[in-house]
């Protein structure tokens, strides 16, 4: 029986479709799919992956920064956020309830947007509710530790804890790399040292003179993380002192509601008419609310393997100002931290006298005794102020929307098609600072101060 042959037309559709199957799996084999091709155009496009952080011995230390505000300080803390970024770092931002969810939306939303660094390197967090706090009482302190808590979860590698308000701003960068010029007769910088010879102030600040007569400039360098690299990891920098004067009777003896522990709204605190005695379980220590915690120390505050952290929880509950007192008492009643105590906190005040209950609002009149502190930061300042814009131009060399330039970040502030670059395009080492005079100064300044340790 002899076969049944197709039909011409049949055979040509069928040979057709052969071949047109056959062009597709080579063209598959050749090019990537649409959906892959279009992410590879894309990754193309974006900066290359950041690089990775690098830790233990030999390596820059990281500090966990815990950035605090208020209603109408989103802008406040980004800048404050701006000025001491480093990727290294970790950085927990935090509006309490006095502010909108609006604004506690735009500026989670900000932290997404703004920096390509923040996007890469994902070490900037926000708190997604505000908590109710009064400064005088202690819900100020339970947000302290609760912004602790959550950047123990988050970040495994951070040394120190930093907490700052929206009023605060550093002194030092981060990382140093360049120099930056003050008290400039005209707007460019020394553009070769070789025209340039260097002297010294008497307080050390190096300074750089031009040749000619057209002025004198003066260079300061800061980087915090390389004056911390040579501090043991284990220790606390806490203003303390058991000398509490007027405050034994006012602050302690006197007991205080602080109804934003149980109230959705920043709400005063109220005295109660009942006094109490002094403890005689532990001895009370102040000093200033504005610390820098070891991360051992962080964790025994908030897991407290002993029943200290909690017992001491429950005393400041009813004190005012317990921010005050809270971490000096905790940690000279224990023995395991009490001698890994530097008294002192790297802040910059200046009080009223007689002090008030805050200390004053900082101005250009306060320029040149805050810069030769040899503080980290100082406070307090208003917002956008000249003094700000002073202390970017001079000692962090920046814009007031730009990161701070450094080792890890080699385009920041150069120019490019015209402009200073104000964002970072190209990755450095974040595993490398330089040191700048500043950063040796401050170095030996914490070397210094840290001789003395304990509580007394």
């Amino acid at each position: 029986m002899r076969p049944r042959r197709l039909p011409p037309c049949l055979a040509v559709t069928a040979l057709s479709a052969a071949l047109l199957f056959l062009l597709l799996l080579l063209c598959a084999s050749s090019f990537p799919p649409l959906v892959a091709w279009r992410s590879s155009a894309a990754s193309r496009a974006a900066p290359p992956p950041p690089p990775r952080a690098e830790w233990g011995p030999g390596r820059p230390p990281s500090f966990a920064y815990w950035i605090s505000g208020t209603g109408g300080d989103a802008r406040r803390v980004l800048r404050l956020l701006r000025a001491v970024y480093h990727p290294r770092n970790r950085y927990l931002l935090h509006l309490d309830a006095a502010a909108a969810a609006e604004e506690r939306e735009a500026l989670a939303q900000a932290v997404r947007r703004d920096e390509p660094a923040w996007r890469e390197f994902r070490n900037v967090d926000v708190v997604g509710e505000g908590h109710a706090i009064d400064r005088t009482g202690s819900s100020a302190l339970a947000a302290v530790l609760h912004g602790a808590a959550v950047l123990l979860r988050i970040g495994a590698h951070w040394d120190w804890l930093v907490t700052l308000s929206a009023e605060d701003y550093p002194l030092v960068t981060q990382d140093g790399e360049k120099r930056r010029f003050a008290n400039r007769c005209d707007q460019s910088e020394c553009d070769s040292l070789s025209l340039c010879r260097v002297q010294s102030d008497p307080f050390g600040v190096s300074q750089l003179k031009i040749n000619s007569s057209s002025g004198s400039l003066r260079a300061i360098y800061g980087d915090l993380l390389y004056a911390f690299s040579s501090v043991p990891r284990d220790l606390n920098f806490i203003d303390h002192t058991s000398d509490l004067g007027w405050k034994r009777h006012e602050r302690f003896e006197k007991i205080i509601v602080d109804p934003s522990l149980y109230m959705d709204r920043n709400t005063e605190p109220y005295p109660s008419k009942e006094i109490r005695q002094m403890p005689d379980a532990f001895q009370i220590f102040t000093g200033s609310p504005w610390v820098i915690l070891s991360r051992n120390f962080a964790e025994h505050c908030v897991h407290g393997w002993d029943n200290l952290p909690r017992k001491l929880l429950m005393y400041f509950a009813n004190t005012a100002y317990s921010m005050e007192s809270y971490f000096q008492t905790l940690i000279c009643n224990s023995s395991d931290f009490r001698n890994t105590t530097v008294n002192g906190d790297l802040r910059y005040f200046v009080w009223d006298n007689p002090p008030g209950l805050d200390p004053l609002v900082l101005n250009e009149t306060h320029y040149e005794n805050m810069v030769n502190s040899s503080a980290a930061f100082a406070r307090r300042f208003e917002e956008d102020t000249p003094m700000l814009k002073k202390m970017d131009d001079e000692l962090l060399n920046r814009s007031p929307v730009q990161l701070v330039p450094g080792v890890w970040c080699p385009n920041l502030g150069k120019e490019q098609n015209g402009t200073d670059a104000e964002s970072c395009s190209k990755w450095g080492d974040i595993n490398t600072v330089r040191p700048g005079h500043g950063g040796e100064r401050l170095r030996q300044f914490i070397s210094e101060i840290s001789q003395t340790r304990g509580c007394s």
